[in-house]
């Protein structure tokens, strides 16, 4: 219903109808019908997985061309941002832990939960829905904040090359940590990024190799549909020559009852007669 190939499929077998050539065949004990049925339903199952290559293909050369090298694209300028935001927060973190600087507003702050305080204190004055402001910054960061109407929460965003996206909470002390947590943990993002951009470029390479393969049995589909072909022109499913009253079908009382002249009886026809195979 979706239009697209099926992953699963069945045999209908209330579908499966009888031509009139078909059960004459049967009921004259035609071996080569069964064969002929049985071939119907190999050749479906064939197609079926024919077309389901076809689609796969299509699928393959699709992500060749589009999909797999936008995500590369994307993954390598992840990467080479958040290689930058890295070195960033190196250069500007201190390296003692207990030493800390972070700029809300105008002004300058030493001690964390003070500049905590003072950023739950920005969020609240803001008035403008889903409008990032800029309220400050912390190692060579830019902190900006916005109300996210849709989940009623404030969001803040350290921008560097890359943007790095946390909640703001009601807790000052807590939202600082948020902060560090954010820029201790981008080593762990790189990292993830590029595995992933290694697996990308896997599937690549993999897609590259599998869209050249044919339909394994090409062959084999081939092979059947030209014995289907010549079981069908053998049963002589397609004429209906067969459906026409013969000679021999007229019934004997109505045949000697009729008066023939001597000469009809000196030319006599043959009688009409039926070959089975």
């Amino acid at each position: 219903m979706t239009s697209k190939s099926p992953v699963r499929s069945c045999e209908d077998v209330d579908e499966a109808a009888l031509t009139y050539a078909e059960v004459k065949a049967l009921a004259t004990g035609n071996p080569y019908i069964k064969e002929k049925m049985d071939l119907d339903i190999q050749v479906s199952k064939l197609k079926l997985m024919k077309a389901n290559h076809t689609s796969q293909k299509y699928k393959l050369e699709d992500n060749i061309a589009k999909h797999y090298p936008q995500q590369i694209a994307i993954l390598k300028e992840r990467i080479d941002g958040m290689e930058a935001d890295i070195q960033t927060a190196k250069t500007n973190l201190p390296a003692d832990k207990e030493k800390f600087f972070m700029k809300v507003g105008d002004k300058p702050y030493t001690d964390r939960k003070e500049a905590g305080t003072a950023l739950v204190e920005m969020c609240k004055e803001m008035k403008t829905v889903n409008v990032p402001a800029t309220v400050g910054e912390y190692a060579g960061f830019k902190i900006a904040v916005s109300f996210d109407s849709f989940n009623h929460k404030f969001v803040m965003n350290l921008k560097g090359q890359l943007s790095h996206n946390l909640e703001v909470g009601s807790d000052p002390l807590g939202n600082i940590a948020r902060i560090n947590h954010a820029l201790e943990s981008m080593p762990k993002q790189l990292s993830e990024a590029q595995t992933k951009l290694e697996n990308v470029e896997r599937q690549l390479e993999t897609a590259k190799v599998e869209v050249t393969k044919p339909f394994a049995q090409e062959a084999e589909l081939a092979e059947k549909l030209e014995r289907l072909s010549a079981l069908n022109a053998l049963l002589n499913m397609d004429e209906k020559g067969d459906d026409a009253l013969g000679m021999d079908d007229v019934p004997e009382e109505e045949s000697e009852g009729q008066e023939t002249s001597g000469h009809d009886r000196a030319v006599d026809k043959p009688l009409a007669k039926k070959i089975y195979i």
